[in-house]
């Protein structure tokens, strides 16, 4: 079992390093031959990374939640333990990154990092990305079977991106300030 699981782990990260690398090729590809049209695309690239990080960052704390409640060294438990790391590993981190990186590059590009509302984005994604980072070491602590947290903490760490999510939709869409 154990090592059928590790194949597929193998498999399934080749398969992200490859999408991942596919992304970067057609991102300098139209960066570098068609400048012009670049801009459109970066904002298409960063909705959708937006999307498939909060998608994980909405979905990980819940596997948190189950997982705080099985008992550690079962089929359950270990079950959580791969699916949390897939997770994390395929989608969070890299959707995080292409955020962050076309992110900088529009608010550059279209805004100069001018603006209020901007200022106050960049901020919250900073918010973001820490919980991000605190939920990739809970699950560091999970897969060494060391969490002493109880699932209603990790029900509460549940809500924070969605409040975070809402704050920075308000700040592109409205632009308070």
């Amino acid at each position: 079992m154990a090592e059928m699981n590790n194949t597929s782990t193998g498999q399934a990260m080749r398969r992200m390093v490859i999408g991942i690398t596919v992304l970067i090729v057609l991102s300098a590809v139209l960066f570098f031959f068609a400048p012009d049209g670049f801009y459109p695309w970066a904002k298409a690239i960063h909705v959708i990374a937006v999307i498939s990080w909060m998608a994980g960052m909405l979905y990980l704390p819940r596997l948190l939640v189950y997982h705080a409640d099985a008992e550690k060294g079962s089929v359950q438990s270990e079950t959580f333990k791969v699916m949390e790391r897939r997770l994390l590993r395929g989608i969070i981190n890299p959707a995080m990154i292409a955020t962050w990186v076309f992110g900088l590059w529009l608010a550059w590009k279209g805004f100069a990092f001018h603006g209020g509302w901007l200022h106050a984005k960049i901020a919250a994604v900073l918010l973001l990305s820490a919980v991000h980072g605190y939920l990739a070491g809970a699950v560091r602590k999970f897969a060494g079977d060391r969490n002493e947290k109880p699932a209603r903490h990790w029900r509460i760490v549940n809500e924070i991106p969605t409040l975070l999510m809402i704050a920075i939709v308000i700040l592109v869409i409205v632009k308070p300030f």
